[in-house]
C-alpha cells in the first residue's frame, strides 16, 4: 500500500463532525496522535500537523492494536 492510499483527505463536513481525542498519557502537549471515528472507522492524525492528513485504520487492526497496548505488548523496555 502506498503512502498516498493511506492519506485520507477529509471533507470540511467530516472535519467538523469528527471528535478528535488524545491519550490521557500524552501529557496534554501536542506531541501525540489524535484518534477519531468516521462511520465507525478509526482515523488518526498527528497533533502537531493537524492539516497534514489522516490515516484510516481497519477496525480489526485497530482492535488488535488496542489489545496489544492493553496487555503491554507495545511497551518499550
Amino acid at each position: 500500500m502506498t503512502s498516498k492510499e493511506w492519506n485520507l483527505v477529509l471533507s470540511r463536513d467530516d472535519e467538523r463532525t469528527v471528535e478528535w481525542r488524545t491519550s490521557s498519557y500524552s501529557g496534554g502537549g501536542n506531541d501525540c496522535v489524535e484518534v477519531g471515528f468516521i462511520d465507525a472507522a478509526p482515523v488518526v492524525r498527528d497533533s502537531k500537523h493537524r492539516d497534514g492528513g489522516v490515516i484510516r485504520i481497519e477496525t480489526a487492526q485497530w482492535q488488535e492494536m488496542l489489545r496489544a497496548a492493553r496487555t503491554g505488548a507495545l511497551d518499550l523496555r
